[in-house]
């Protein structure tokens, strides 16, 4: 029988309790992530029709979109490959073992996968999502230790639903600091916007100091105990060691799958091109390519799996991780297509009139928590992981250079807005979902939770904040 606050013991807090009857509500009503995609699509296409779209343009728009996203797509299937490549080889396994025996309490290891998770989403959410499913398979392991499940897999999700745009993964941030990669309309807006003025501004910094410590204090409270605790065997998760032993060679024909030859050959050519092109332009600049990213984790996990055998066998057991990826990303890419390619009234999409209206009703004093709340709805509609900033972009920073709004803290209203949906929009959860065998609906309790504290804390802080900057004109290359 699931529990619920009604069972909870007396010692569990308010929060704690308010925590586990969401979990009970999502357990019960939550659908699952594909239906939640679907929904999106049919609100979508309603509103554009609202807005004077007609069936043709709505339906053309959709099934023109679908295939929009292939290439974004594989990307991303790539980012969760790579990612648990690297995290599952000999070497790392190694390593989260070690981490995971480092917590002395259920409370106290769900703050740790949190923490855990939020400063490696600062340099790779990819690897985020993969290293903290592992760690919390590998902390389940651990009988002595009273760990509520779902609650260490919400933490381990924190990464993506907290503080990945404040980093190095943020999109935004590396597109306004890369003119090379930007459409020429935005550079002719915003020109180019350094990482000295988005990530590493010091209020850029103090937010997401904020926002961890905050995000840590919420997983303590609403960490369940006693009979509240749900475990991994409960839920059928697969406890086992993520990277089992590598079966001995059993015929002469798999000789090159077991000797480290031809990961020494192709990882020579792997590294000589990574030298080349890291070499060849700036460090911010290389990574920022997901092409470059994702070929430089794979290199990574070939070498640190040393044999092509432990290489593919840790491959097969990534790709069912990527499932849900791969069916819904073609969903999104038809929603994306809706907002912005199926015309209305006067000609004009609905991302334009969603967009003017915010445009219209804010101030200099305002633009922070008007385009903070914008850009944080239509990333619950469209989940792009920074990739729908280039639709934004243009007449949100049209928008900041007319109110004389700051340009590098209009981007990170832009990031730390983005996040916000995440943390119950189970589109970046499948990833995570996948490792640890579980479902969107048996953690959306707990981040919901979270976000209803992140809300009030990301627009107060982007206000409070931005009245420390003062405007500077854009700078063209």
């Amino acid at each position: 029988m699931t529990p619920t606050a009604a069972s909870a013991p007396a010692n569990d807090g308010a929060l704690a309790r308010f925590a586990l009857r969401s979990a009970a509500w999502a357990e019960r009503w939550f659908p699952d992530a594909y239906v939640f995609a679907a929904l999106a699509v049919i609100v979508v296409a309603i509103a554009a029709l609202g807005f004077g779209a007609t069936p043709k343009a709505t339906a053309s728009a959709f099934g023109e979109g679908y295939w929009s996203l292939i290439p974004f797509t594989m990307q991303m299937a790539f980012v969760v490959i790579g990612g648990y490549v690297v995290a599952t080889a000999p070497a790392v396994a190694r390593l989260i073992d070690a981490l995971a025996r480092v917590p002395r309490s259920g409370r106290g290891a769900i703050c740790y996968v949190g923490l855990l998770s939020m400063l490696t989403s600062l340099l790779s959410w990819g690897f985020s999502l993969v290293f903290g499913g592992l760690l919390v398979r590998a902390l389940a392991r651990r009988e002595d230790l009273d760990m509520d499940y779902r609650a260490a897999g919400a933490a381990a999700y924190l990464g993506l639903g907290a503080v990945w745009a404040m980093g190095l993964s943020s999109s935004a941030a590396q597109l306004q600091a890369n003119p090379a990669s930007m459409p020429p309309a935005l550079l002719a807006i915003t020109g180019v916007i350094p990482f000295s003025q988005t990530i590493f501004l010091w209020q850029s910094i103090a937010l997401t100091a904020a926002l961890i410590g905050v995000s840590l204090l919420v997983c303590y409270v609403t960490a369940p105990r006693g009979a509240s605790v749900r475990r991994a065997s409960e839920f059928g998760a697969d406890q086992r060691q993520a990277t089992p032993a590598l079966p001995p060679r059993t015929r002469p024909g798999e000789w090159l799958e077991y000797s480290p030859l031809i990961t020494i050959a192709l990882s020579a050519l792997g590294l000589g091109w990574l030298v080349y092109e890291f070499a060849s332009k700036p460090a911010v600049s290389a990574i920022a390519s997901l092409n470059t990213y994702n070929f430089l984790f794979l290199t990574l996990g070939l070498l640190l799996h040393w044999r092509p055998r432990s290489f593919l066998d840790a491959v097969a057991r990534a790709v069912p991780s990527t499932t849900g990826v791969l069916i819904q990303f073609p969903l999104y890419g038809g929603i994306a297509a809706l907002l912005t390619s199926a015309p209305g009234h006067g000609g004009e999409t609905l991302a334009h009139h969603l967009s003017s209206v915010f445009v219209h009703i804010a101030s200099a004093d305002t633009f922070a928590l008007v385009m903070g709340a914008y850009s944080a709805v239509l990333g619950f509609f469209v989940p792009s992981g920074g990739g729908k900033w280039i639709i934004e972009a243009p007449y949100v920073m049209q928008a900041a250079i007319d109110l004389k709004v700051h340009l590098g803290w209009a981007v990170q209203i832009y990031n730390a807005a983005e996040a916000l949906p995440n943390l119950i929009n189970p589109f970046w959860m499948l990833p995570l979902l996948g490792v640890l065998g579980l479902k969107a609906r048996d953690i959306v309790g707990f981040t919901f939770v979270q976000l209803l504290v992140h809300i009030p804390l990301v627009l107060g802080l982007l206000w409070a904040l931005g009245l420390t900057l003062s405007y500077q004109p854009p700078v063209m290359p």
